[in-house]
C-alpha cells in the first residue's frame, strides 16, 4: 500500500462509520482491549446501557467463535499464520451497531456451518430462547470445549437474522464472513 492509499483507506472507513477494525490473531487480550475501546467509544456516541450490554454479548461471542473454531490447514508457516487471522469491524450507522467477522475456515466444514445458520435464523425469538435454555440444562460441551451456543446467543441478542457468506480461497479453504446487526 502506498502512503498515498492511507488516506484513500481512512475515507472509507470514515464514510462507510466504521469505528473499530482489526485484523490479526485472537487473543484474550486483544478481546479485553476491544470491549475498553468499544465501552469509551459507545459513551461517546450516547449509546444506552442495554444496547451496550447486548454489543458486548454479540462482541464476546464472536471473539469466542474466532478464537476456538479457527483451524489453519496451511502447508506453511506462512500460510498458517494468515489463516490463524481473522477479521472483526464494528459499525455504527442509523442507530444500529453492525459486528463483521471474517475469517478461515476449512472448506469440507462449510455445510455444517451453513445449516446450523439456517437453522438459527429460522427459529423465533422464543424458540431460540427455547434452545438456548435447553443446551444450558444438557451441559454437554464439544470436543473444542463449548457448548453449541455461540450462533444462538448471538442471533438472541442481536434479535436479527444472522447475515453469512462463505468465499472460495482454494478448494481446501474458503472465508466465513459473518454480519451481525444490532438494533
Amino acid at each position: 500500500m502506498a502512503l498515498s492509499d492511507v488516506y484513500d483507506f481512512y475515507r472509507r472507513m470514515e464514510d462507510e462509520n466504521v469505528i473499530l477494525s482489526f485484523k490479526g490473531e485472537f487473543t484474550s487480550e486483544l478481546l479485553t482491549s476491544i470491549l475498553h475501546i468499544m465501552e469509551t467509544k459507545m459513551v461517546t456516541m450516547g449509546i444506552s446501557p442495554k444496547m451496550k450490554k447486548r454489543v458486548f454479548n454479540v462482541l464476546v461471542e464472536c471473539f469466542q467463535n474466532l478464537y476456538h473454531h479457527i483451524e489453519a490447514t496451511g502447508d506453511s508457516p506462512k500460510q498458517i499464520a494468515l489463516q490463524k487471522s481473522a477479521l472483526i469491524m464494528v459499525i455504527h450507522e442509523n442507530e444500529k451497531i453492525i459486528v463483521r467477522t471474517g475469517n478461515y475456515i476449512p472448506s469440507n466444514g462449510i455445510e455444517k456451518l451453513k445449516e446450523r445458520l439456517s437453522f438459527v435464523n429460522g427459529l423465533t425469538e422464543e424458540k431460540l430462547r427455547e434452545l438456548y435454555q435447553n443446551r444450558l440444562l444438557k451441559n454437554k460441551l464439544s470436543s473444542k470445549g463449548t457448548a453449541g451456543l455461540g450462533l444462538i446467543d448471538i442471533a438472541r441478542k442481536s434479535k436479527n437474522k444472522l447475515g453469512f457468506e462463505f468465499i472460495e480461497i482454494n478448494e481446501n479453504t474458503s472465508f466465513f464472513c459473518l454480519d451481525v446487526v444490532i438494533e
